[in-house]
Protein backbone atom coordinates (compact mmCIF):
# COMPACT_ATOMS: atom_id res chain seq x y z
CA UNK A 1 0.00 0.00 0.00
CA UNK A 2 1.47 3.29 -1.16
CA UNK A 3 0.72 6.63 0.65
CA UNK A 4 1.12 10.36 -0.96
CA UNK A 5 4.27 10.77 1.16
CA UNK A 6 5.72 7.50 -0.21
CA UNK A 7 5.76 9.08 -3.84
CA UNK A 8 7.83 12.29 -2.16
CA UNK A 9 5.09 14.41 -1.76
CA UNK A 10 4.77 16.02 1.73
CA UNK A 11 1.86 18.29 1.58
CA UNK A 12 1.18 20.95 4.48
CA UNK A 13 3.21 23.32 6.83
CA UNK A 14 2.27 21.18 10.01
CA UNK A 15 4.52 18.25 11.20
CA UNK A 16 2.36 15.00 11.14
CA UNK A 17 2.26 12.22 13.48
CA UNK A 18 4.15 9.04 13.43
CA UNK A 19 1.82 7.03 11.56
CA UNK A 20 0.54 10.51 10.25
CA UNK A 21 -3.18 8.98 11.05
CA UNK A 22 -5.83 9.38 12.98
CA UNK A 23 -4.83 6.72 15.42
CA UNK A 24 -1.62 9.59 16.47
CA UNK A 25 -4.69 10.72 18.72
CA UNK A 26 -4.03 8.63 21.83
CA UNK A 27 -6.69 5.86 22.40
CA UNK A 28 -8.41 5.87 18.74
CA UNK A 29 -8.38 2.91 16.89
CA UNK A 30 -9.69 1.82 13.46
CA UNK A 31 -10.53 -1.66 12.24
CA UNK A 32 -12.24 -2.81 8.95
CA UNK A 33 -14.42 -5.50 7.92
CA UNK A 34 -13.69 -6.18 3.83
CA UNK A 35 -16.25 -8.17 1.45
CA UNK A 36 -15.20 -9.18 -1.80
CA UNK A 37 -17.14 -11.62 -3.70
CA UNK A 38 -17.80 -12.72 -6.81
CA UNK A 39 -17.30 -11.23 -10.35
CA UNK A 40 -19.49 -10.39 -13.80
CA UNK A 41 -23.25 -9.76 -13.97
CA UNK A 42 -24.90 -8.43 -10.97
CA UNK A 43 -27.47 -10.98 -9.25
CA UNK A 44 -29.39 -9.07 -6.66
CA UNK A 45 -28.23 -10.75 -3.38
CA UNK A 46 -25.68 -12.64 -4.70
CA UNK A 47 -23.05 -10.17 -6.15
CA UNK A 48 -20.75 -9.13 -6.70
CA UNK A 49 -19.76 -8.25 -3.26
CA UNK A 50 -17.54 -4.96 -2.98
CA UNK A 51 -18.40 -3.38 0.22
CA UNK A 52 -17.32 -3.18 4.36
CA UNK A 53 -17.14 -2.02 7.13
CA UNK A 54 -14.93 0.43 9.08
CA UNK A 55 -14.87 1.51 12.91
CA UNK A 56 -13.61 4.49 14.69
CA UNK A 57 -13.31 4.00 18.32
CA UNK A 58 -12.28 6.49 20.73
CA UNK A 59 -11.08 4.82 23.31
CA UNK A 60 -10.45 1.43 24.62
CA UNK A 61 -12.89 1.66 27.10
CA UNK A 62 -16.58 1.28 27.52
CA UNK A 63 -17.82 4.26 25.12
CA UNK A 64 -21.03 4.13 26.59
CA UNK A 65 -20.34 4.51 30.38
CA UNK A 66 -17.32 6.94 29.04
CA UNK A 67 -18.59 9.08 26.26
CA UNK A 68 -16.47 11.47 24.39
CA UNK A 69 -17.11 15.43 23.96
CA UNK A 70 -18.26 15.15 20.31
CA UNK A 71 -20.22 17.50 17.31
CA UNK A 72 -21.61 17.31 13.51
CA UNK A 73 -21.66 19.19 10.78
CA UNK A 74 -23.69 18.23 7.64
CA UNK A 75 -21.73 20.05 4.39
CA UNK A 76 -24.11 18.89 1.86
CA UNK A 77 -27.09 16.63 3.70
CA UNK A 78 -28.16 14.09 1.01
CA UNK A 79 -27.13 11.08 2.93
CA UNK A 80 -28.53 8.29 5.38
CA UNK A 81 -26.60 9.09 8.72
CA UNK A 82 -27.76 7.54 12.09
CA UNK A 83 -27.71 9.16 15.55
CA UNK A 84 -26.32 12.34 14.52
CA UNK A 85 -29.31 14.77 16.50
CA UNK A 86 -28.68 13.24 19.52
CA UNK A 87 -24.84 14.18 19.20
CA UNK A 88 -25.86 17.67 18.34
CA UNK A 89 -28.49 17.83 21.19
CA UNK A 90 -25.99 16.18 23.85
CA UNK A 91 -22.52 17.06 22.57
CA UNK A 92 -21.32 13.45 23.60
CA UNK A 93 -20.57 10.30 21.15
CA UNK A 94 -20.91 6.99 23.28
CA UNK A 95 -20.44 4.27 20.69
CA UNK A 96 -17.92 3.64 17.96
CA UNK A 97 -18.56 5.51 14.59
CA UNK A 98 -19.25 3.11 12.10
CA UNK A 99 -18.75 3.67 7.82
CA UNK A 100 -20.50 1.26 5.63
CA UNK A 101 -22.53 0.49 2.54
CA UNK A 102 -25.80 3.67 1.70
CA UNK A 103 -28.48 0.37 1.98
CA UNK A 104 -26.84 -0.89 4.89
CA UNK A 105 -27.20 1.71 7.43
CA UNK A 106 -29.70 0.47 9.06
CA UNK A 107 -28.33 -3.33 9.62
CA UNK A 108 -25.32 -2.23 10.71
CA UNK A 109 -27.02 0.23 13.19
CA UNK A 110 -28.98 -2.46 14.44
CA UNK A 111 -25.81 -4.77 14.61
CA UNK A 112 -23.96 -1.45 16.56
CA UNK A 113 -27.21 -1.96 18.99
CA UNK A 114 -26.37 -5.69 19.63
CA UNK A 115 -23.32 -4.89 20.11
CA UNK A 116 -23.81 -2.04 22.80
CA UNK A 117 -26.65 -3.92 24.51
CA UNK A 118 -24.44 -7.37 24.62
CA UNK A 119 -21.28 -4.51 26.39
CA UNK A 120 -24.19 -2.40 28.71
CA UNK A 121 -26.72 -5.11 30.07
CA UNK A 122 -28.16 -2.14 31.58
CA UNK A 123 -29.17 -0.06 28.96
CA UNK A 124 -32.85 0.08 28.44
CA UNK A 125 -33.65 -1.36 31.75
CA UNK A 126 -31.85 0.44 34.45
CA UNK A 127 -30.37 3.36 32.71
CA UNK A 128 -31.75 4.95 29.05
CA UNK A 129 -30.83 4.22 25.40
CA UNK A 130 -28.42 4.53 23.29
CA UNK A 131 -27.29 6.52 20.52
CA UNK A 132 -25.45 4.39 17.44
CA UNK A 133 -23.88 6.62 14.88
CA UNK A 134 -22.92 5.43 11.50
CA UNK A 135 -22.11 7.05 9.00
CA UNK A 136 -22.29 5.82 4.77
CA UNK A 137 -21.03 6.43 1.07
CA UNK A 138 -23.08 4.46 -1.78
CA UNK A 139 -21.30 1.98 -3.26
CA UNK A 140 -23.61 0.48 -6.29
CA UNK A 141 -21.13 1.06 -8.70
CA UNK A 142 -19.45 -1.29 -8.31
CA UNK A 143 -21.23 -3.66 -5.02
CA UNK A 144 -24.62 -5.16 -5.15
CA UNK A 145 -25.81 -2.71 -2.50
CA UNK A 146 -29.43 -3.94 -2.83
CA UNK A 147 -28.25 -7.22 -1.74
CA UNK A 148 -26.94 -5.63 1.38
CA UNK A 149 -24.77 -7.84 2.11
CA UNK A 150 -23.18 -6.16 5.87
CA UNK A 151 -24.03 -8.54 8.33
CA UNK A 152 -24.20 -8.46 12.41
CA UNK A 153 -20.66 -10.16 12.55
CA UNK A 154 -19.03 -7.92 10.24
CA UNK A 155 -19.86 -4.90 12.44
CA UNK A 156 -18.53 -6.82 15.31
CA UNK A 157 -15.61 -7.43 13.66
CA UNK A 158 -14.63 -4.03 12.51
CA UNK A 159 -15.25 -3.03 16.22
CA UNK A 160 -13.19 -6.08 17.99
CA UNK A 161 -10.56 -5.89 15.81
CA UNK A 162 -10.07 -2.42 15.73
CA UNK A 163 -5.66 -1.05 16.89
CA UNK A 164 -3.91 2.05 16.84
CA UNK A 165 -0.87 2.09 14.95
CA UNK A 166 -0.70 2.49 11.09
CA UNK A 167 -4.71 1.96 8.84
CA UNK A 168 -5.09 0.25 6.42
CA UNK A 169 -6.27 2.49 3.31
CA UNK A 170 -7.56 2.34 -0.25
CA UNK A 171 -9.94 -0.64 -1.33
CA UNK A 172 -11.23 -1.89 2.56
CA UNK A 173 -13.69 -1.46 4.92
CA UNK A 174 -16.20 0.77 4.49
CA UNK A 175 -14.17 2.16 1.30
CA UNK A 176 -14.01 -1.12 -0.31
CA UNK A 177 -16.55 -0.47 -3.16
CA UNK A 178 -16.44 3.85 -3.07
CA UNK A 179 -14.51 5.84 -5.65
CA UNK A 180 -13.54 9.39 -5.77
CA UNK A 181 -13.41 11.77 -8.87
CA UNK A 182 -14.37 8.76 -10.57
CA UNK A 183 -11.02 7.13 -9.98
CA UNK A 184 -10.59 4.14 -7.28
CA UNK A 185 -11.09 5.75 -3.64
CA UNK A 186 -11.81 4.30 -0.07
CA UNK A 187 -10.49 4.86 3.20
CA UNK A 188 -7.95 7.86 3.67
CA UNK A 189 -6.17 8.79 6.72
CA UNK A 190 -4.04 11.39 7.84
CA UNK A 191 -2.55 13.46 10.93
CA UNK A 192 -0.78 16.78 12.27
CA UNK A 193 0.97 17.71 15.71
CA UNK A 194 -0.05 21.46 16.97
CA UNK A 195 1.54 23.74 19.45
CA UNK A 196 5.30 22.64 19.03
CA UNK A 197 3.59 18.77 19.74
CA UNK A 198 1.33 19.31 22.70
CA UNK A 199 -1.46 17.93 20.78
CA UNK A 200 -2.66 16.03 17.88
CA UNK A 201 -5.32 16.22 15.22
CA UNK A 202 -6.48 13.09 13.11
CA UNK A 203 -8.40 12.53 9.92
CA UNK A 204 -10.21 9.66 8.62
CA UNK A 205 -12.72 9.53 5.42
CA UNK A 206 -14.46 7.00 3.34
CA UNK A 207 -14.66 9.04 0.05
CA UNK A 208 -16.85 8.76 -3.06
CA UNK A 209 -17.43 11.59 -4.06
CA UNK A 210 -16.75 14.47 -7.44
CA UNK A 211 -16.61 14.21 -10.97
CA UNK A 212 -12.93 14.25 -12.82
CA UNK A 213 -12.84 17.42 -14.02
CA UNK A 214 -13.13 18.47 -10.25
CA UNK A 215 -10.03 17.24 -8.91
CA UNK A 216 -6.93 18.90 -7.56
CA UNK A 217 -3.71 17.52 -5.65
CA UNK A 218 -2.17 20.39 -4.09
CA UNK A 219 -3.38 23.29 -6.46
CA UNK A 220 -2.92 20.93 -9.56
CA UNK A 221 -5.33 20.76 -11.97
CA UNK A 222 -4.86 16.86 -12.24
CA UNK A 223 -8.60 15.95 -13.10
CA UNK A 224 -9.05 18.07 -15.54
CA UNK A 225 -5.65 17.01 -16.99
CA UNK A 226 -6.67 13.19 -16.79
CA UNK A 227 -10.34 13.85 -18.34
CA UNK A 228 -10.19 11.39 -21.01
CA UNK A 229 -7.95 8.36 -19.39
CA UNK A 230 -9.13 6.15 -16.92
CA UNK A 231 -12.86 7.26 -17.04
CA UNK A 232 -15.99 5.48 -15.91
CA UNK A 233 -19.16 7.33 -15.78
CA UNK A 234 -19.50 6.93 -12.33
CA UNK A 235 -22.29 8.87 -10.36
CA UNK A 236 -21.39 11.42 -8.29
CA UNK A 237 -21.18 10.22 -4.95
CA UNK A 238 -20.33 11.33 -0.78
CA UNK A 239 -17.53 11.35 1.96
CA UNK A 240 -17.76 10.97 5.29
CA UNK A 241 -15.19 12.74 7.53
CA UNK A 242 -14.04 11.51 11.04
CA UNK A 243 -12.11 13.99 13.05
CA UNK A 244 -10.12 12.92 16.30
CA UNK A 245 -7.78 15.22 18.54
CA UNK A 246 -6.65 14.73 22.29
CA UNK A 247 -7.17 18.88 23.18
CA UNK A 248 -9.72 19.32 26.00
CA UNK A 249 -12.32 20.64 23.40
CA UNK A 250 -15.94 21.60 24.38
CA UNK A 251 -18.56 20.43 21.71
CA UNK A 252 -18.65 23.70 20.61
CA UNK A 253 -15.41 23.94 20.04
CA UNK A 254 -15.56 20.92 18.18
CA UNK A 255 -17.87 21.72 16.03
CA UNK A 256 -15.72 24.70 14.65
CA UNK A 257 -13.13 22.41 13.69
CA UNK A 258 -15.65 20.07 12.15
CA UNK A 259 -16.77 22.98 10.30
CA UNK A 260 -13.36 23.08 9.35
CA UNK A 261 -12.87 19.99 7.41
CA UNK A 262 -14.87 21.82 4.41
CA UNK A 263 -11.77 23.40 3.04
CA UNK A 264 -10.09 19.76 3.25
CA UNK A 265 -12.80 18.77 1.22
CA UNK A 266 -12.32 22.00 -1.28
CA UNK A 267 -8.65 22.07 -1.55
CA UNK A 268 -9.17 18.42 -3.40
CA UNK A 269 -11.53 20.08 -6.21
CA UNK A 270 -14.86 18.78 -4.74
CA UNK A 271 -18.19 21.50 -4.82
CA UNK A 272 -20.77 19.10 -2.55
CA UNK A 273 -22.73 18.51 -5.60
CA UNK A 274 -26.44 18.25 -5.31
CA UNK A 275 -26.66 14.97 -4.74
CA UNK A 276 -23.37 14.48 -2.13
CA UNK A 277 -23.74 13.33 1.55
CA UNK A 278 -20.70 14.75 2.75
CA UNK A 279 -20.51 14.87 6.92
CA UNK A 280 -18.22 15.25 9.90
CA UNK A 281 -17.96 13.60 13.05
CA UNK A 282 -15.58 15.10 15.45
CA UNK A 283 -14.69 13.85 18.46
CA UNK A 284 -12.19 14.55 21.64
CA UNK A 285 -10.75 12.34 23.64
CA UNK A 286 -9.74 14.31 26.55
CA UNK A 287 -12.63 15.49 29.47
CA UNK A 288 -14.55 12.46 29.81
CA UNK A 289 -18.64 12.14 30.67
CA UNK A 290 -19.24 9.44 33.04
CA UNK A 291 -22.68 7.91 32.18
CA UNK A 292 -22.60 7.27 36.03
CA UNK A 293 -20.99 10.61 37.42
CA UNK A 294 -19.89 10.56 41.05
CA UNK A 295 -20.99 14.03 41.40
CA UNK A 296 -23.34 16.72 40.05
CA UNK A 297 -20.64 19.47 39.38
CA UNK A 298 -17.00 18.45 38.06
CA UNK A 299 -14.05 20.62 37.38
CA UNK A 300 -12.36 19.61 34.16
CA UNK A 301 -9.47 21.49 31.84
CA UNK A 302 -10.92 23.54 29.02
CA UNK A 303 -8.62 24.61 25.74
CA UNK A 304 -8.93 28.54 25.73
CA UNK A 305 -9.81 29.97 22.59
CA UNK A 306 -7.32 32.50 21.89
CA UNK A 307 -7.36 32.62 18.10
CA UNK A 308 -3.67 32.07 17.27
CA UNK A 309 -3.71 28.67 19.39
CA UNK A 310 -7.29 27.69 17.49
CA UNK A 311 -6.24 28.61 14.07
CA UNK A 312 -3.49 25.99 14.44
CA UNK A 313 -5.95 23.61 15.23
CA UNK A 314 -8.34 24.99 11.94
CA UNK A 315 -4.85 24.42 10.12
CA UNK A 316 -4.51 20.94 11.49
CA UNK A 317 -7.88 20.11 10.30
CA UNK A 318 -7.82 21.51 6.54
CA UNK A 319 -4.68 19.61 5.83
CA UNK A 320 -5.16 15.90 7.73
CA UNK A 321 -8.49 16.09 5.99
CA UNK A 322 -7.05 17.16 2.70
CA UNK A 323 -4.22 14.25 2.72
CA UNK A 324 -6.24 12.08 4.11
CA UNK A 325 -8.31 12.49 1.06
CA UNK A 326 -5.32 12.02 -1.34
CA UNK A 327 -4.25 9.25 0.74
CA UNK A 328 -7.51 7.27 -0.49
CA UNK A 329 -6.66 8.04 -3.42
CA UNK A 330 -3.15 7.02 -3.70
CA UNK A 331 -3.58 3.67 -1.55
CA UNK A 332 -6.45 2.56 -3.61
CA UNK A 333 -6.32 -0.09 -6.31
CA UNK A 334 -8.15 -0.50 -9.34
CA UNK A 335 -11.23 -2.54 -8.90
CA UNK A 336 -13.84 -4.34 -11.30
CA UNK A 337 -17.08 -5.41 -9.74
CA UNK A 338 -20.93 -5.81 -10.31
CA UNK A 339 -21.14 -6.13 -14.21
CA UNK A 340 -17.57 -6.21 -15.20
CA UNK A 341 -17.54 -2.06 -14.17
CA UNK A 342 -13.80 -1.11 -13.98
CA UNK A 343 -12.70 1.52 -11.78
CA UNK A 344 -9.14 2.64 -12.09
CA UNK A 345 -6.57 3.98 -9.68
CA UNK A 346 -4.82 7.16 -9.90
CA UNK A 347 -2.07 6.45 -11.87
CA UNK A 348 1.13 6.97 -9.39
CA UNK A 349 4.00 8.23 -12.52
CA UNK A 350 0.92 10.32 -14.48
CA UNK A 351 0.23 12.35 -10.82
CA UNK A 352 3.86 12.75 -10.35
CA UNK A 353 4.46 13.55 -13.78
CA UNK A 354 1.91 16.44 -13.78
CA UNK A 355 3.08 17.66 -10.24
CA UNK A 356 6.77 18.30 -11.87
CA UNK A 357 4.94 19.88 -14.42
CA UNK A 358 3.37 22.66 -12.28
CA UNK A 359 5.71 22.23 -9.36
CA UNK A 360 9.16 22.06 -10.28
CA UNK A 361 11.97 21.66 -7.86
Amino acid sequence: MKRLRDLGVTPGRLPAGPNNAITDVPGVRVGHTTLVAGEGKLVEGQGPVRTGVTAVLPHTGNIFREKVAAAVHSINGFGKVMGFEQVRERGTLETPVILTSNLSVARAGDALMSYMLRQNPDIALTTGTVNCVVGECNDAWLNDARGRHIQPEHVWNAIESASDGPVAEGCVGGGTGTTCYQFKGGIGTASRRVLDGAFTVGALVQTNMGRRPELMVLGVPVGQRLMDEYLPETPPGSIMIVLATDAPFTPSQLERLAKRATFGLARTGSISSDQSGDFVIAFSTSNRQMHYPDEVIQVAPRFVDDGRSIDEFFLAVVESVEEAILNSLVAATTMTGRDNRTVHALPHDRLLDLLREYRPG
